[in-house]
């Protein structure tokens, strides 16, 4: 019952936010008394918590198996890309603000697991990257690895980005292109272009 409840609740927040959905509003979708989620969650704020990290170990997982399966880094970027977009396609609230905004402990402790897990991972992208010449080899690995990381997160700054003139899918996709065109050599230009070509049609 308890990752029924996880899961409901996460598809209520990203449709509607975190602020809006009532634990009244979680029980009557899944037809249980309230009763029921408090035996699992003693409060809201605790629910939050589970569906955020809920949501963040699901998106782990996808990118893992992005990252074992893919041919070359850059279109390991792109599968990412289009992962994430497809996990969070039904969003029609901005829930990294919300949470932000109304739960910003739960939100600070995600930020920290996201660069964990973020920073590693496009470190071992970047490496694989200068080790197949696709990637110029004097760039600084740890460092870029940290500017991806804090543009990824600017871009979903409402305050920046307000959603009203930028739709996700398209400061993803030219952070993720103005990002590649800053370190490909001759080689990676290739492939990134092909990719444009493909997204474009």
């Amino acid at each position: 019952m308890r990752d029924k409840i996880i899961l409901k609740s996460a598809e209520l927040f990203l449709n509607l936010g975190f602020k809006s959905v009532t634990m009244d509003d979680i029980a009557n979708e899944m037809g249980i008394s309230k009763k029921t989620i408090y035996v699992h969650f003693e409060n809201k704020t605790k629910l939050v918590e589970a569906v955020t990290f809920s949501l963040f170990d699901t998106i782990c997982e996808g990118i893992d198996h992005i990252c074992d399966a893919s041919n070359n880094p850059i279109e390991e970027l792109y599968d990412i890309k289009m992962f994430v977009m497809n996990h969070l396609k039904n969003e029609k609230t901005s829930p990294q603000y919300q949470l932000k905004k109304y739960y910003p402990q739960i939100f600070e402790v995600l930020r920290i697991k996201q660069f964990e897990k973020m920073h590693d991972s496009v470190k071992d992208s970047l490496q694989k990257g200068v080790d197949t010449s696709l990637f110029r080899p004097n760039i600084d690995v740890d460092f870029i690895s940290r500017m991806y990381f804090n543009g990824m997160t600017g871009i979903k700054d409402e305050s920046i980005f307000p959603q009203k003139i930028y739709n996700m899918e398209y400061l993803m996709e030219s952070y993720l292109e103005y990002h590649l065109r800053a370190i490909v050599t001759e080689k990676g230009f290739k492939i990134l272009n092909q990719f444009i070509i493909n997204n474009q049609s």
